[in-house]
């Protein structure tokens, strides 16, 4: 693979369009349209509703909360290790073939243009001929079209998450950049805006009010946020892009334990088990104290409810696992014109445990499956996920965020796949 290649796979694998704080991605919640407010019965809670970690050990336990007990058990609690990517793969399979194209084609006007100032080595002259061979050249015309303003986009994180009943902890990162190619005036370049990297330490709990029907819970966090400065790269000057890499690794290595750059973050959280079926939920999350790498946050805001039908659930060796959750999110963002369907996220998740051994409440299970989906901001999304023996997962899921001015414009689809061990 040559240097230009592997620019571009770099490129690919590393972006991301930066959100408003530091976002954890959750496959379980994302798949399910981001409604998970009022879900919340496992580690999630750290990220979306602290009030969730009452929970563990008490759905699916008969002697804690029985009219939770047909739900399948947690009584463990979470302890998991996560390392996951995203990135869309269809516009990164194209890009990729582009590139190897445009490539090709400067190298074939180069021998051209090499034969032709044989006599005359002047620059001017060479870069002229160059340009005339590729103009002369209708695939090429076809081929740069194709990059005008074209995004490329991903994601890649890291879990480090202890959840039991009544308190959790977590340690996260992610990796992001915002990279695009424009088409130029003869080559393609690729412009990145800002390479930023989140990390974020943070623990909290939950106290019951009213036992086995209102919660609330609440949670601090350490949050560092790493920015560079605008890269522009050339496609046809590749030789340097290995330094340039090298240097923006060096500076976000060298300033990251700069504590002029932290800052703490608050989370709160309410749960209110209305029947043995029906929840809700709200949260306020990321009440920063101070900006964060320069920016101020917004806090967010959501309501939210789940139902999960008595019939659909089994707490048996061969637990089913069966959730409706509809949220209403983010509320006081108003960027870029959102309107209310952006703020509206719901979804569904089917689990079923595929082999155990029946007689012990879904305690011991051998294979689990589960498929989810909903809408997110008007967006469809979908999941789907393996556990083995409790210990090893493996999940992939696909959403889509709003990347336009105004609701429904433009759709920037995400593609993660995420593997995990722990219990």
């Amino acid at each position: 693979m040559n240097k230009l290649t592997l620019f571009a796979v770099l490129a690919l694998t590393w972006s991301v369009a930066l959100a408003k704080s530091p976002t954890h991605f959750s496959l379980r919640a994302e798949s399910m349209g981001g409604a998970h407010v009022a879900v919340v019965d496992d580690k999630e809670a750290i990220h979306y509703n602290y009030a969730g970690l009452s929970q563990i050990n008490r759905l699916g336990n008969y002697d804690k909360r029985p009219e939770q007990g047909y739900y399948p058990r947690n009584w463990i609690g979470d302890m998991r290790l996560t390392f996951g990517g995203a990135g869309d793969i269809f516009k990164f399979l194209s890009t990729y073939n582009d590139v190897k194209e445009v490539q090709d084609l400067f190298r074939d006007a180069q021998n051209e243009a090499n034969a032709i100032t044989k006599d005359h080595p002047q620059i001017t002259s060479k870069t002229s001929a160059i340009l005339d061979s590729l103009v002369k050249n209708p695939k090429y015309v076809k081929t740069i079209s194709s990059y005008d303003h074209k995004t490329m986009e991903a994601r890649v994180k890291f879990d480090a998450e202890l959840a039991f009943h009544n308190f959790g902890a977590a340690f996260w990162m992610n990796g992001s950049v915002a990279p695009y190619i424009d088409a130029g005036l003869i080559l393609p370049y690729v412009v990145v805006d800002t390479f930023v990297i989140d990390a974020v330490a943070q623990m909290g709990g939950a106290y019951e009010i009213i036992p086995n029907a209102l919660s609330v819970g609440a949670g601090a966090k350490i949050v560092k946020r790493h920015k560079t400065n605008m890269v522009t790269v050339g496609l046809a000057n590749y030789s340097s892009i290995v330094d340039t890499l090298k240097d923006q690794l060096g500076d976000a290595t060298d300033d990251f334990f700069d504590s002029k750059t932290f800052s703490i973050g608050l989370d709160l959280g309410i749960l209110y088990q209305f029947n043995r079926e029906v929840r809700f939920g709200a949260s306020l999350r990321d009440i920063y104290l101070k900006s964060l790498a320069g920016e101020t946050l917004i806090p967010n805001f959501t309501m939210g409810v789940n139902y999960s039908p008595r019939f659909m659930n089994s707490n048996t060796g061969y637990g089913r696992k069966f959730n409706v959750a509809l949220d209403f999110a983010d509320m006081f963002n108003n960027d870029r014109n959102y309107k209310f369907f952006t703020h509206l996220n719901f979804g569904f998740e089917f689990e079923q445990t595929l082999a155990a051994i029946p007689g012990l409440n879904n305690e011991f299970r051998f294979i689990v499956l589960r498929l989810a989906g909903g809408f997110r901001g008007g967006y469809p999304s979908a999941g789907v996920g393996l556990e083995v023996l409790r210990f090893f997962s493996i999940e992939a899921a696909t959403w889509g965020e709003e990347r336009g001015y105004y609701t429904g414009q433009d759709e920037n689809r995400i593609y993660m796949v995420q593997a995990s061990i722990g219990f």
